[in-house]
């Protein structure tokens, strides 16, 4: 179904050289400018552009081409936008509506292109809030945190260490340090061509850190991909300990939105989109795209063909192998053979559990675990998230999200809910006593998988077709970002590459720098490489 055009079409006032946007406190954060042209489409020339999928990476892409006055039509097989964080309302057993998604994502400061899409609607990012801390727990005891430490690098490492229980400055004696230098100077895409015939786990072993370390400060990390690290390319390690730790300014606490994802994100950008003049589709799954003789593509869905002159794909792992593979005459046997090899993460779990009573005031709003068994984090939604917590103060209770990533496939989802919920008590041991007024469950499996020696093979965001380009978290970008914040940069990258087509300005990007930031310690790392 087509959401409703609500508003008449608004057409935002455009400078006529391109404006970095606001790119956070690292003053190292780089820019990359787009292909030079005119400002905008004028309404006679204007393309009709289809965007598939309306995820992350989708509505970046639809944004920017519609900015620039490309006719777009956006097409989202769910019956809301939002991808991977849409939610969905649902009533609970005591009559309360309350917004059920996949739950907790951390929004960090290093996502400035993902945090320039939501300023379209939110200029100071007010429906994002800030969680004080990030806390990790093990098992044995150990629990890290990362509100006292150092934001800029290498005080960040440094401090990490000071205040670390569970990596201290004895471990470092240790550690192999020759092999462990390259974690002083990610260079991307580089990293890939060095560790990614590597996996995760056999790169920690060779540098031999300290064991609870390991599942600390990089199974979680690791965990956050939805993958085993004995799968995960450790070149995707180095990556995002580049991203959080020594590449970027930034830090490593993070935001979160103050209400369910569609209420403070997708539904204001949704309405932007209409005000752009926007066709968007919601329940309308796109089955083939076929090129045409004169250059543009038809998308066909269950119920129209609709030709348009460019498209971008933006859509999960198995549904882009799908519609390839239903669209014969789509691109080169190699490039339908790389899209064919793109893998799908193990499935996930996450459970939200609304509580009679609540958890104890200390805890905090996110908690990350490693040695429960297969608990991966805890959440208590009321700590930062305005509809659980009105309906925590009416209930006098908690609303508690679980997530385990990276599920035994064969695994049975009823033993798996029982387990997390028995972990929760083991951690939250007051929540023994709680009754579970009702409960909630995403069984999903459709995230990227990026295995051993997989990158030379990923897809990128051109395409054998100059029209038809390609946007998502599963996408190659050659670029130091990753998660959301790979997906919101490949949409603009995409959008930006059919713009650059038609001869017409693309958008002004940002990233955390491409290599490290120390001239010292990038000489240091150099000699480990000889």
């Amino acid at each position: 179904m087509a959401l409703a055009q609500t508003a008449p079409q608004f057409v935002p006032a455009l400078p006529d050289r391109p404006r970095p946007a606001r790119r956070g406190r690292d003053r190292k954060a780089e820019v990359l400018m787009p292909a030079p042209g005119r400002a905008r489409f004028e309404r006679a020339d204007a393309p009709r552009v289809a965007v598939v999928g309306g995820g992350i990476a989708g509505l970046a892409a639809a944004t920017l081409l519609a900015e620039r006055g490309a006719r777009v039509t956006l097409y989202e097989a769910q019956d809301a936008l939002g991808g991977r964080l849409a939610g969905h309302r649902t009533r609970l057993a005591d009559g309360s509506v309350v917004t059920m998604s996949r739950g907790f994502h951390a929004f960090f400061r290093q996502y400035y292109n993902l945090r320039g899409l939501l300023r379209r609607t939110d200029p100071g990012l007010d429906r994002l809030t800030p969680l004080p801390d990030y806390p990790l727990r093990h098992s044995a005891g150990l629990t890290d945190s990362f509100a006292r430490v150092p934001r800029t690098p290498p005080f960040s490492a440094l401090g990490f260490v000071a205040l670390s229980p569970s990596f201290g400055w004895r471990d470092l004696a240790t550690m192999d340090a020759r092999a462990a230098l390259p974690l002083l100077d990610v260079r991307v895409p580089e990293v890939y061509e060095r560790f990614d015939d590597v996996s995760a786990t056999a790169f920690l072993e060779r540098v031999r850190f300290p064991e609870a370390a390991h599942h600390l400060a990089f199974e979680v990390f690791s965990r956050s991909f939805f993958a085993d690290p004995r799968e995960l390319s450790a070149a995707e390690l180095l990556l995002m300990f580049h991203i959080y730790f020594l590449g970027s300014a930034e830090g490593l606490l993070f935001d979160v939105p103050d209400d369910p994802f569609p209420q403070a994100l997708w539904d204001p950008l949704g309405a932007y989109l209409q005000r752009l003049g926007t066709d968007i589709r919601t329940g309308t799954p796109v089955h083939t795209v076929h090129p045409d003789a004169g250059g543009g593509v038809e998308v066909r869905t269950g119920t129209a063909a609709d030709r348009h002159e460019a498209a971008v794909l933006a859509l999960d792992p198995g549904a882009l192998r799908q519609v390839v593979a239903a669209s014969a005459h789509l691109g080169t046997a190699a490039w339908r053979d790389d899209v064919a090899a793109l893998r799908t993460a193990p499935p996930f779990l996450v459970s939200r559990l609304w509580l009679d009573r609540p958890v104890r005031p200390d805890r905090p709003g996110f908690l990350g675990t490693s040695g429960y068994g297969g608990l991966d984090n805890i959440s208590v939604l009321e700590r930062y998230e305005g509809e659980a917590a009105r309906w925590a103060a009416r209930n006098r209770g908690s609303v508690v999200e679980l997530h385990a990533y990276a599920v035994d496939p064969g695994a049975r989802q009823e033993r798996v809910r029982d387990e997390m919920v028995e972990r929760l008590r083991q951690v939250y041991p007051e929540t023994r006593e709680a009754r579970i007024v009702d409960a909630r469950h995403e069984w999903r499996a459709d995230c990227p998988l990026f295995p051993v020696g997989s990158h030379h093979r990923r897809p990128t965001v051109r395409t054998p077709h100059s029209r038809l380009t390609l946007a998502g978290d599963a996408i190659r970008c050659d670029l130091p970002v990753a998660l959301m914040e790979r997906a919101a940069t490949t949409g603009f990258l995409a959008a930006n590459a059919l713009l650059a087509g038609f001869g017409v300005r693309g958008q002004v990007l940002w990233t955390v720098p491409r290599a490290g930031r120390s001239r010292g310690l990038r000489a240091l790392a150099a000699r480990a490489g000889r």
